[in-house]
Parts: C-alpha cells; sequence; structure tokens
C-alpha cells in the first residue's frame, strides 16, 4: 500500500487478497482470546473481525506488543477495532492479519449504537481521523441486525459438564469479587443443574471433608442478588492470564466461553479459562441465551421447580419427611431467605457426617448430637441432628452395627466397601430443615440450621 493511501479502509474480503502486503481494516471483534506474554518478549493477543462483506468465518489479526498494558483491551465481543498497517498472511490456508508492533495502530470502539466515536482504547501510534466515523457508524447500523453464524459450534449446558473436559459453555455472570486474590475472580450459572459428584476418598479420612463449604463461601448479602436454582460455578482464570483480562467479564451479561477447561475443586466442578480459551460475540437476541433464560423462568415458575434435575423422577426413598404438602426449597432459598428463623423442606445429598464413627454419634449421656454436611445443586451447608429430632431420624437407639449401616446408607458407601478407598454417590434424599440462631445480639451471624421431621428408614 502507498503513501497516498495510507487512510484508505480496505473491505475484509479485499483484504484477504491483498496476501504480503499493509492494509488499513476496521471491523467488528466476534472472538478474542486473553492477553498473554509470549514465549520470548513480547506479549500477544488474537482478535476476530467480520464485516459487511465479509460475515463468515471472519479473520483473525494476531496482534503483538512489547507489554501487556500496550496490547488491545477489549471490553466486549462486537465491539469496533480499527487496524492500521497490519500485513496479510497466509499459513496452512489460512489467511490472518500481522500486527507489527513497530508500525502498526490499532482503536477501539464501543459497539453499541449512539455510543460516540472516541476510542476507549487507543495504540500509541494511533491517529484518529473524520472519516473513521462513516466507517464506525456504517458497522454499527450493520451489526443492530447481525447473526453470527456459528456452524457447527456445539455449546454445552452446566448440567453436561465431565470433569477434565474442554468445552464451550454459554454462561451468566453472576457475580465478580472485587478482590480476586482469593483465586475466584467470577461466578458463572447458566440455570441448569451440574452433575453430583461421586466422592473418591477413603471413608475413614474425612473427618476433615465435613468442614468444607464448596464454591459458594460469600457473604449473605451477595448470596441474595443470586438466583435460587441451578447450579453457580466459579470462573478461574489460568496462571499464564494476567489479572487484567478481568475487565473482559461483565457482571450481569451472557457470555460465550470458548474452549474453557471443565475442573474439580472442593469436590465441585469449576471453569477454568486458559490460555487457549477465547469470548465470542453475543447478542442479547441469542436464540441459545433466550432458550437458557426462558427455561430458567419456567422452571421457577414450576411447583417442581426446586427439585434438583439429578434426582428426577423421585428422591430416594431412605427417608421419609413429616410435611409432605409443602413444596420444596432450595439450599440457596434456605441461605436467603428473608427471616432468621424459618422451617424448609429440601432434596439434599449427604456428603458428609461429623463424628464419623456410629459410636460416636451420642454423647455419654445418651444425647445425639450429629454434624451433617448437605448439598444440593445450589450450595451447601452443616445442619445439625440433635437429641429428639436425631432420635426420630435414626429410630430410637439402635446398635452401632445398625447405626453403621444407616451412616454407610446415606453416605452412599456399599456394604462391600466399608471402610476402603472408594468411589461414593450419595443418594439424594428428602429431609425438613429448620434456621435458628444462637446469639440475640447478632441474629444472622450466629444462624444455624438443624434436621427435624425426618427418619431415615430401613436397616432396622
Amino acid at each position: 500500500m502507498g503513501s497516498s493511501d495510507d487512510y484508505k479502509f480496505m473491505e475484509i474480503r479485499d483484504a484477504i487478497a491483498s496476501i504480503n502486503q499493509k492494509v488499513n481494516l476496521i471491523g467488528v471483534i466476534i472472538e478474542f482470546g486473553f492477553p498473554r506474554r509470549t514465549k520470548g518478549t513480547d506479549c500477544f493477543c488474537a482478535v476476530k473481525i467480520v464485516d459487511q462483506s465479509h460475515q463468515k468465518p471472519g479473520i483473525t489479526a494476531n496482534i503483538f506488543a512489547e507489554s501487556l498494558e500496550k496490547l488491545p483491551h477489549v471490553a466486549s465481543a462486537g465491539d469496533i477495532i480499527e487496524l492500521s498497517h497490519v500485513t496479510m498472511k497466509t499459513h496452512q490456508g489460512e489467511i490472518y492479519a500481522v500486527f507489527n508492533k513497530k508500525f502498526s495502530s490499532f482503536a477501539l470502539y464501543e459497539g453499541k449504537d449512539g455510543s460516540g466515536f472516541l476510542p476507549y482504547d487507543v495504540s500509541p501510534k494511533f491517529r484518529c481521523r473524520d472519516l473513521d466515523k462513516k466507517f464506525i457508524l456504517s458497522l454499527r447500523d450493520w451489526l443492530v441486525g447481525f447473526e453470527l453464524d456459528e456452524g457447527s459450534t456445539n455449546f454445552s449446558f452446566v448440567r453436561d459438564l465431565k470433569e477434565s473436559e474442554h468445552v464451550n459453555l454459554i454462561g451468566k455472570i453472576v457475580y465478580m469479587c472485587e478482590d480476586a486474590n482469593n483465586g475466584t475472580p467470577a461466578f458463572v450459572w447458566d440455570g441448569t443443574d451440574a452433575q453430583p459428584i461421586s466422592i473418591d476418598t477413603k471413608l475413614a479420612n474425612e473427618v476433615g471433608y465435613v468442614h468444607l463449604l464448596g464454591p459458594l463461601v460469600l457473604p449473605r448479602d451477595i448470596l441474595c442478588t443470586l438466583p435460587p436454582v441451578g447450579s453457580i460455578l466459579r470462573l478461574i482464570f489460568d496462571k499464564g492470564i494476567e489479572k487484567q483480562s478481568l475487565s473482559m467479564l461483565n457482571t450481569g451479561k451472557w457470555m460465550k466461553f470458548m474452549n474453557v477447561l471443565c475442573e474439580m475443586q472442593v469436590g465441585s466442578f469449576q471453569i477454568a479459562v486458559t490460555t487457549f480459551s477465547k469470548l465470542r460475540y453475543t447478542s442479547n437476541e441469542d436464540n441459545a441465551i433466550q432458550l437458557r433464560q426462558r427455561s430458567y423462568e419456567e422452571r421457577l415458575a414450576s411447583v417442581l421447580g426446586r427439585i434438583p434435575f439429578w434426582s428426577f423422577p423421585s428422591p430416594s426413598p431412605i427417608t421419609e419427611v413429616d410435611h409432605n404438602n409443602e413444596p420444596f426449597a432450595t439450599l440457596m432459598d434456605v441461605l436467603t431467605y428473608s427471616k432468621v428463623t424459618a422451617k424448609f423442606k429440601c432434596i439434599v445429598r449427604v456428603i458428609a457426617i461429623y463424628p464419623l464413627q456410629a459410636k460416636d454419634f451420642r454423647s455419654p449421656e445418651g444425647t445425639y448430637r450429629v454434624r451433617l454436611c448437605l448439598e444440593d445443586p445450589t450450595a451447601r451447608i452443616h445442619a445439625l441432628l440433635y437429641a429428639e429430632d436425631g432420635y426420630k431420624f435414626f429410630g430410637g437407639y439402635p446398635s452401632i452395627d445398625t447405626l453403621t449401616r444407616k451412616r454407610n446408607k446415606l453416605l452412599g458407601v456399599s456394604a462391600s466397601e466399608k471402610n476402603e478407598a472408594s468411589r461414593r454417590n450419595p443418594p439424594w434424599a428428602q429431609c425438613c430443615l429448620k434456621s435458628y440462631y444462637l446469639n440475640k445480639q447478632d441474629v444472622w451471624g450466629s444462624r444455624q440450621y438443624r434436621i427435624f421431621g425426618t427418619r431415615l428408614v430401613g436397616e432396622d
């Protein structure tokens, strides 16, 4: 491109025919990777762009800079990027643009109509020109009716996730942590229930397991802002991704995550964004997002909507409750209920018990005092089985052998496994819960939970 053409923009369809030439491009970002450091001294990120002339599959621009600060900080897929003096290259049949840190420049603009024409991020060599406004306005007008053709791309639901799999996931960012030093910058949700986890552990070593609270160790005022149905998963960033990438996530916004890794942490799924993950353009009218939102709203309106998906068609018959006509609540409902003291009926799994040995379930005076760790797709809580409630639950004062069999049934331990290392899958069971407080001066801070009106049947 000669000096007389320095301000001329090419449409993408023309640029892909200009191999080894420098061109100026302006397009809508439909997919972008997270900034990272290369194995050398540079920093790198990639963006895929489209325009009216080339809507599928788009072209990728590989952008290099001396530091992470000098890379484009894309706020959202669907924003507009202006690229000047980038070189068109081809490799293994794929055509892409290369941004050279010595002479290329970029500018980022909001993709929303009516956002003005001032870029929110520019490179040091960028020069603003009045001509740019014409192209930005044209792209914004076109973007209003644009629907991304995703071809054969498959997106998983949270309920489909399996450990150690790379997936494409559509999820809503329901909470961003102000202090991400705990390693969890955000939480993601899609309205469906994650699969229950088989616990791979030696039963005799599980004394400490009961103290783990799982993924949602958050203050109550924050929990009250979260949806009461559907699993909420931690969204973490791999070590290779810089913290400034958090600016790409927006609370309350549905997002498409490409090639993220499903991991296991403290017996719960979490989603890891790696250096190979990308974010893809998402419109509010996207059919896949509308489907997820509509399914969630229908579930909330249903009488059976609070029942864990994985307990259908009915929970295990190992327990019976006194309040059969009461509606079910999720553990998130329990945690966020507006009153300190209340009663609930839930379907849960007992994932841990303390003390572990049945001979220790009662005090020397004969009073039951057992602590259970309860789990459903929305949360985990600790609940006490105490005194007469324990008497009712265990059917009086059975022998230690009978109590042990009841314990094993509750925890999903088969008779042949005993204390050996094994994978166990606790059954879904009904129980009645009541909340109470220990300190009148701090009723919410001292709130506790007890199981009542529930009987563990069989194994007598």
